[in-house]
């Protein structure tokens, strides 16, 4: 297990960042386009939310990004959240040698 030391940053945060500061939208305008409630986008780049693979997908598809590069910020972020908080009580299994 390799754990990073550093939180990875929420994807919503950098949706926020990165995409409407720049463009200057409100979370209202926002989540018209996207076709999402303006309560799901705020949840989200509050990151109050995890990045669901719908809001990848209209993400992907607003930006003219991948859905896969917001999924995996996603997932790193998941997993180091999972590995804070890692189960003491897992013990590895043996290696066992054919014959």
């Amino acid at each position: 297990m390799t754990t990073m030391t550093r939180k990875p940053t929420h994807p919503g945060i950098v949706f926020y960042e990165d995409v409407m500061k720049p463009l200057d939208l409100s979370v209202t305008k926002t989540a018209q386009m996207l076709g999402v409630s303006r309560k799901a986008l705020s949840e989200f780049i509050n990151g109050k939310s995890s990045l669901s693979p719908d809001m990848a997908l209209r993400i992907s598809i607003a930006t003219g990004t991948s859905a896969e590069s917001w999924m995996n910020m996603q997932q790193k972020l998941t997993l180091w959240l999972a590995e804070q908080d890692a189960p003491s009580n897992v013990v590895p299994f043996s290696c066992v040698k054919a014959s």
